[in-house]
């Protein structure tokens, strides 16, 4: 069985996206579980309990603030990485406001971020 802590939570909505972090994030000792939209990922953290949400911020539907903004109202403490091709700062402001832990910029590197998570993860809180 993994451990809460060894678990991320991968949201976007480009499927692409989603299968790359995964396989980068399984070569680093992190599993990571899937959702095509907030909706889909606010089922699962009904359901699961994660170390690290890695979250789109624009996506069709429900953007990612806005799944931030639920996460938060359910009062999930779950920390969360905001995934963005866009350098909004207002955006990031009110994502920070919502207790985002990091905001990383695509294209980004796979493995490199990665290793972040993994760091990040394995971490002393």
């Amino acid at each position: 069985m993994t451990s809460v802590c060894n678990r991320a939570l991968v949201v976007d909505d480009q499927k692409g996206v989603r299968q790359l972090l995964r396989e980068a994030l399984l070569i680093v000792g992190v599993t990571a579980e899937l959702a095509c939209d907030g909706q889909q990922a606010l089922e699962r953290l009904g359901q699961e309990s994660y170390g690290l949400v890695l979250l789109d911020m624009k996506m069709p539907g429900m953007s990612g603030l806005e799944v931030l903004t639920e996460m938060r109202r359910r009062g999930d403490k779950t920390p969360v990485w905001m995934m963005t091709a866009y350098e909004e700062v207002k955006l990031y402001e009110e994502a920070q406001r919502l207790g985002a832990e990091q905001y990383v910029i695509k294209p980004f590197d796979v493995m490199d971020l990665a290793q972040k998570v993994n760091l990040w993860l394995r971490s002393p809180v």
